[in-house]
């Protein structure tokens, strides 16, 4: 938990306009690579831009879709499918890209600078 003042623990990233539906657009957020995901509910979701998988920072390129009732993303790379809103990979449990919380709020995507799953937990493999 970050002990920055609540006015400076989110950072203004862009648009909601800016965001197409069911499209990814990548952020530098607190040092991290964001995949941002607009979707067809007009939520906002932010997982890691780093595909654990191949190693490249491809997930804003990926696919979004669902898989039952899980809004996803598949990587372009591999095609590993991870959930959206937590950054859990569908297809290997022990593969998680870390999230943050977004706000939208007058028209404006602000991203907490800290993940909710810290970054170096997520890369283990």
């Amino acid at each position: 938990m970050s002990s920055a003042p609540e006015h400076e623990a989110w950072l203004d990233v862009c648009g909601y306009a800016d965001l197409l539906p069911e499209r990814g657009a990548a952020a530098l957020v607190g040092g991290q690579q964001v995949a941002l995901f607009r979707l067809a509910d007009g939520s906002v979701h932010a997982v890691g831009h780093h595909d654990p998988f191949s190693g490249a920072n491809v997930m804003a390129r990926g696919l979004v879709g669902t898989r039952g009732d899980v809004d996803t993303v598949a990587s372009p790379v591999y095609k590993q499918v991870f959930d959206v809103r937590t950054g859990q990979c569908l297809d290997d449990e022990s593969v998680r890209l870390p999230s943050w919380p977004v706000q939208v709020a007058e028209g404006r995507v602000r991203v907490r600078i800290e993940p909710i799953v810290p970054v170096a937990a997520t890369m283990a493999r």
